[in-house]
C-alpha cells in the first residue's frame, strides 16, 4: 500500500508540475477572459445580483430540469464540500501558506472558465430517452468540436474519467474520508473516545444511499436547503476566529504572499518544499475545490431553467468566487494561525487539523468542524453522485443507472477508512485527467462563447432586448 501511495504521489506531482495542467489551466482562463472581455472582472456585480435573485424566484424561468438556484446549489454542493476543510489543509501541509496563493490564482482563471463551461453546458445540452435534460463536456464537445472523431474521442476520455473521479476520488472516497476523520477527532478530542473510522464511514453511507434513491430532483431539493445554511454556519465560525485573532491578519497575508514564490523552508514537523511543489499543491488543491475546468459543474448548471446560457454563465462565476475566495480563505487563515501545521504530529492529516486548529480558539469547535464536514462531505457526495450517473450514462446508456448508485454508495464507504495521501492522492489525478479534454474542449467553443456572451449582455442577437447591466 506505502508503494502505490509513494506512485500515485509521484504521478500527481508529475500532472501538476507549473508547465503542465496548471498551465494549461491558467491559458485556458486566461483566452476566455480575453474573448469574453474579463466576463468574470466586469460582469461581477450583476453575477452577485443575478445569483441572490434567483433566491427569490426559486422556481427559475425558461426550458430547464431543475431551477437556476437549485442549479448553482447543486454544483455549490459538489464544489464546497470536504476540499474546503481538508483539501486546504493539505495544501498547507505540502506547500506551506504560499499554497493558497496559487489556490487564488486557480479561482481568478477559473471563474472564467467555469463561466465558458457553465454556458456551454446550457447551449448545448440534450433530452435523454427518459425525458430528463443531460448536459456537461461530453455533449458540448460532441455536439460542438467541429471534428468529428477528435469529438468523439475527447467525449469519451471525459465520460470515462469523470465516471473515475465520481467513485474513486474526489466525488467519494475524499469526502467520506474527511468525513470520517474529522468525527473521529471531534470524539478524541471532547469526548476522549476514539473510534474506528468505519462506525463514521457507515452513517454517511446509509444518509447517502437513501437521497439518492430519488434522483437529481431529491439531490437538487436537498441541496438547495443545504449548501446555503451550512455554508453560513462554517463561515460563521470562521469570522469567529479571525476577530478573535485579527492581530495576525498582516502576518498571515505576508506569509502567503512570500511563501508562493519561494522555498518552503523545513520547520517543526514539515520536510520543505520546491517552489514547484508549492505552485502544484495549491493548483491541484484548488481545482480540488472549485472544479473550474474540470467539466463537473456544467453537468448540472446545463439543466438549468434559464432563458439563456449565460444566465447560468453568471451564477458559475459567483460559485467559483464563494467556494475558493472566501470559504477556503477562511480556513486557510484560521489553520495558518493556529500554527498546527508546522507540528508534527498533523503531517499525515487533512480534515482533523482544521478541526483543531478551530480548537484552538474556539472551545468545542471540533464538533461544529465534524458537523460541517459531515454536511460539507454529504452534499459533495450527492452532487458527485449526479456528475458520475450522467457520465456513465454518456457511455453505455440510462439502464446502468441504478446498478451505479448501488456501486458509488459501496465506495462512501471504503473511502471512510483508506489512507489520506492515497486517497487525495488518487482524487487530485482523477481531477487532472478528466481536465484535459474539458479544457481543449473548451479552447474549441471559446468563439461559441464569446458570441454567446455578446449577444447577452450586448443585444447584438437582433432581438431588440434589453441586455442586462
Amino acid at each position: 500500500m506505502d508503494a502505490l501511495t509513494n506512485w500515485m504521489a509521484q504521478a500527481e506531482e508529475l500532472l501538476y508540475h507549473p508547465f503542465a495542467l496548471p498551465l494549461l489551466l491558467v491559458l485556458v482562463g486566461g483566452v476566455v477572459t480575453l474573448w469574453t472581455g474579463f466576463v468574470q472582472v466586469r460582469r461581477f456585480p450583476f453575477a452577485v445580483r443575478h445569483t441572490f435573485a434567483g433566491i427569490f424566484h426559486p422556481s427559475g424561468e425558461g426550458k430547464g430540469t431543475i431551477s437556476s438556484f437549485q442549479a448553482l446549489s447543486t454544483a455549490l454542493a459538489a464544489t464546497v464540500g470536504n476540499g474546503n476543510i481538508a483539501g486546504v489543509a493539505t495544501a498547507i501541509l505540502i506547500g506551506g501558506p504560499g499554497a493558497v496563493f496559487w489556490m487564488w490564482i486557480t479561482a481568478i482563471a477559473g471563474m472564467a472558465t467555469k463561466y465558458a463551461e457553465a454556458v456551454l453546458g446550457v447551449h448545448f445540452r440534450v433530452t435523454r430517452e427518459t425525458g430528463e435534460m443531460a448536459a456537461g463536456p461530453m455533449y458540448y464537445i460532441v455536439r460542438g468540436v467541429p471534428h468529428a472523431r477528435t469529438a468523439r474521442a475527447l467525449a469519451v476520455l471525459f465520460a470515462v474519467f469523470g465516471a473515475a473521479t465520481a467513485l474513486f476520488g474526489t466525488g467519494n472516497m475524499v469526502q467520506s474520508n474527511a468525513i470520517a476523520r474529522t468525527f473521529v477527532e471531534a470524539a478524541r478530542s471532547t469526548a476522549g473516545i476514539d473510534p474506528p473510522l468505519w462506525v463514521p464511514g457507515i452513517v454517511v453511507t446509509v444518509v447517502v444511499g437513501l437521497i439518492l434513491l430519488g434522483g437529481i430532483r431529491r439531490i437538487a431539493a436537498v441541496a438547495a436547503r443545504l449548501v446555503p445554511s451550512m455554508i453560513v454556519v462554517y463561515l460563521a465560525a470562521a469570522i469567529v476566529y479571525i476577530v478573535l485573532n485579527a492581530n495576525q491578519i498582516p502576518t498571515i497575508f505576508l506569509q502567503i504572499l512570500s511563501g508562493a514564490f519561494t522555498p518552503l523552508a523545513a520547520v517543526g514537523g514539515v520536510a520543505g518544499a520546491s517552489v514547484a511543489q508549492v505552485v502544484a499543491a495549491g493548483i491541484s488543491r484548488g481545482v480540488l475545490s472549485n472544479e473550474a475546468g474540470l467539466g463537473s459543474g456544467p453537468i448540472a448548471h446545463g439543466i438549468a431553467k434559464v432563458k439563456h446560457p449565460c444566465e447560468q454563465g453568471v451564477v458559475s462565476i459567483f460559485e467559483v468566487f464563494t467556494d475558493t475566495i472566501v470559504v477556503c480563505s477562511m480556513t486557510a487563515f484560521v489553520i495558518i494561525s493556529s500554527g498546527l501545521w508546522t507540528e508534527a504530529g498533523y503531517q499525515g492529516a487533512s480534515a482533523d487539523l482544521t478541526a483543531a486548529a478551530f480548537g484552538t480558539t474556539i472551545p468545542y469547535a471540533e464538533l461544529l468542524v465534524a458537523a460541517c464536514s459531515f454536511l460539507f462531505g454529504l452534499s459533495t457526495l450527492l452532487g458527485w453522485a449526479y456528475y458520475g450517473e450522467k457520465c456513465i450514462e454518456f457511455l453505455i446508456g440510462s439502464h446502468v443507472i441504478t446498478p451505479y448508485r448501488a456501486v458509488f454508495t459501496a465506495f462512501v464507504l471504503i473511502g471512510s477508512v483508506a489512507e489520506v495521501r492515497l486517497a487525495f492522492a488518487v482524487g487530485t489525478l482523477f481531477n487532472g485527467f478528466m481536465a484535459f479534454p474539458n479544457l481543449i474542449g473548451v479552447l474549441f467553443l471559446v468563439g461559441t462563447v464569446r458570441r454567446l456572451t455578446r449577444e447577452y449582455f450586448y443585444g447584438e442577437s437582433g432581438s431588440g432586448e434589453q441586455a442586462p447591466n
